[in-house]
């Protein structure tokens, strides 16, 4: 498939809003829907700091759309109230990709989690079920992106990622996100 493809494809982005923790009870999560480099649409949710509803709320807002792929930035939004993308891929019948800017570390935050959290477990299940982590090269002039996939290969996964990194090695939909969750907190 050709870069041309996958810029035709309506893909979603999701990233948070800053907080402070113990002080602000909910933070922005910002979900941007493109049709290639286009922005179509963006909607924003409140999800509770440390909370459960961050899958819930991103539901709710895809429910409202019509799209091919999720780019996530993370699975751990508003400190740890995490996104399972297995849910939301069988929700929704469509690739959740989860994409992070420095290699995770599943031993510290395995650490984190059970030191913070009564329930960790299941929080911790969510990072389990991800599998592999991969390392995709966006640009030889940038450090590669981090990448774990539900529902579809890290190959198509890595050309839809090129083909939407246009401004840095972050997808256009993650990116345009980010700025707006940030400025909006």
């Amino acid at each position: 498939m050709s870069q041309n493809a996958f810029r035709s494809k309506r893909v979603v982005g999701v990233e948070d809003g800053s907080f402070q923790k113990g002080i602000t009870p909910r933070a922005l999560l910002a979900v941007a829907l493109f049709k290639g480099l286009k922005i179509e649409g963006v909607k924003i949710a409140r999800i509770v700091v440390d909370g459960l509803d961050a899958t819930e709320k991103l539901g709710e807002v895809l429910g409202e759309w019509e799209f091919e792929a999720v780019l996530l930035a993370g699975v751990s939004f508003a400190g740890f109230n995490v996104i399972d993308p297995t849910i939301i891929h069988e929700e929704f019948g469509n690739p959740v990709i989860v994409i992070s800017r420095t290699k995770p570390n599943s031993k510290a935050v395995k650490r984190a989690l059970e030191r913070h959290f009564e329930d960790w477990q299941s929080r911790w299940s969510v990072f389990e079920r991800l599998g592999l982590v991969h390392k995709v090269v966006v640009s030889a002039s940038e450090p590669p992106v981090y990448v774990e996939t539900v529902g579809v290969r890290v190959g198509w996964a890595g050309k839809l990622i090129r083909a939407l990194s246009v401004c840095s090695r972050i997808p256009e939909p993650i990116r345009v996100a980010r700025l707006i969750a940030r400025g909006l907190s």
